[in-house]
């Protein structure tokens, strides 16, 4: 099942700027955190490709130090 979305035009005197809104569900599947750093890069003209940044894996735990 896809999730259609709108993409959104802002324009400003000195700018524009686009939207598009990434659906709750997909976020709440994929686990995202709020403030998480992503990526996007263009596969070809249909397709956009999203990198998360950072490890995907559990961040290490601390060493310990041995006395």
């Amino acid at each position: 099942m896809g999730y259609p979305t709108r993409v959104q035009l802002i324009r400003r005197k000195a700018s524009a700027q686009w939207y598009i809104n990434f659906p709750a569900a997909l976020a709440r599947a994929m686990d995202f955190d709020k403030g998480e750093v992503v990526e996007w890069s263009v596969q070809d003209r249909r397709t956009l490709l999203l990198r998360r940044g950072g490890p995907l894996t559990a961040p290490p735990l601390k060493k310990k130090r041995h006395a």
